[in-house]
């Protein structure tokens, strides 16, 4: 018998660290080889961390909410015939001890986070006091508040008095001010975004473009396709296909800026932003220039899916050389959005209105689209992104349909 570790992943390029969201195995627990062990999130993706090995899940290292180095050690396993660890023998299951506890509390209660043990000592609770709903039984920030939302409407006088320091809970319906727990993945979000602002001097460029063809195109083929396919036919996979011929033909576009020089990408690694409910995802469509439309239309949706189901892999988010953001689908008609490092430039299709458009002589109403971009003034001059824009406006203006097959 011996001993494997479990270490943080790579969960993209830029990504420095990660945050364990919850253990989905208990210590002392049987692990199969490839059976998700934990979750994970970063500011690209939220994703289930498989054990490399089959075997008994002997000590979690980095309890739920933690953030960590990639590398380092979140957990470590017991299987047979592994290289035994240099550090401690792994102790009997049985007498494998919890994290240190204060005071008697259920066997759990070490394993909860230093803001959720504040919000309980705070409000004059024990642990033992509440009823917990998440895996094995532990005890979730949701739970404390849902307990304490329960004492009130049950007896207002009768709650726990707080000690005197300590900062009242206010109910839903009161007026005032509220905290709202920032989530893990805000978190990476916030980092990752104030890094990226740090790192790279930001210029942007607004591009008006008549999508007439494209709309028709889609207008008359979206009810065949969807019986067809099964999924929708939305703009992103048109756009796709326009935006990496024009990459191919600007090659600045699509690299990174490293201290050795400017790296040049001769293929495209598409990352489309998807929108959640409360953050958002960059997945990766490799190889996205190779493409014919219907492997991009399917690849896509794959991707999309999965990411609004939490299913992506960490390889699905690795690897992208540009990223294409449709923020049109959300109502939007110009924004200014913040490139994806190590990337040169994000381009965003805004919502399709219908404008009045000079044609020739004359003034016609016609679908027009914003295309917006931001771009690491480092790399590339308005001159570079204004012939991109140039290429990516003829592609969709003037677009006919014996480039695809549906």
């Amino acid at each position: 018998m011996g001993l494997t570790t479990l270490k943080m992943p790579q969960l993209g390029e830029s990504v420095t660290e990660g945050t364990v969201d919850r253990w989905l195995k208990q210590e002392g627990e049987m692990v199969r080889r490839d059976e998700p062990i934990v979750e994970v999130v970063t500011d690209k993706v939220n994703a289930e961390i498989p054990s490399p090995v089959e075997g008994r899940l002997v000590r979690i290292k980095v309890s739920p909410g933690q953030t960590v180095p990639i590398g380092a050690a979140l957990a470590e396993l017991e299987v047979e015939g592994a290289t035994p660890a240099t550090e401690d023998k792994p102790p009997a299951p049985a007498e494998i001890p919890s994290r240190p506890q204060p005071a008697p509390a259920p066997a759990d209660s070490g394993r909860i986070s230093p803001g959720l043990r504040k919000l309980i000592e705070e409000n004059g609770l024990e642990l033992s006091q509440i009823r917990g709903t998440g895996p094995g039984g532990r005890v979730r920030r949701e739970d404390v508040l849902s307990y304490l939302s329960d004492q009130r409407a049950a007896a207002p006088a009768q709650q726990p008095p707080s000690p005197p320091s300590a900062s009242p809970i206010r109910a839903p319906s009161e007026r005032g001010d509220e905290v709202v727990r920032i989530s893990a993945v805000r978190r990476q979000i916030a980092e990752h975004m104030v890094r990226s602002v740090s790192t790279s001097p930001h210029a942007w460029a607004l591009r008006e473009v008549d999508v007439t063809r494209l709309l028709e195109y889609r207008e008359a083929e979206k009810d065949a396709f969807r019986e067809r396919h099964g999924f929708p036919l939305s703009y992103v996979p048109f756009f796709v296909q326009i935006v990496c011929e024009a990459l191919l033909k600007n090659p600045y576009l699509n690299s990174s800026w490293t201290d050795e020089g400017i790296v040049l990408k001769h293929y495209v690694n598409m990352g489309i932003a998807v929108a959640l409910p409360d953050t958002l995802i960059v997945p990766v469509v490799k190889d996205a220039d190779l493409m014919g439309f219907m492997d991009l239309a399917q690849a896509i949706n794959d991707l999309a899916v999965r990411a609004r189901g939490k299913s992506l892999r960490p390889e699905d988010v690795r690897g992208g050389t540009f990223t294409l953001n449709n923020t049109g689908a959300l109502g939007s008609v110009a924004g200014q959005s913040i490139i994806n490092q190590p990337q040169a430039a994000i381009l965003s299709t805004e919502s399709i209105r219908r404008r009045p458009w000079v044609v020739g002589d004359t003034i016609a109403i016609r679908p027009l689209m914003n295309l917006t971009m931001s771009f690491d003034h480092r790399i590339i001059d308005g001159l570079a992104a204004s012939r991109f824009l140039n290429d990516v406006q003829a592609g969709i203006e003037e677009w006919t349909p014996d480039k695809i097959s549906l």
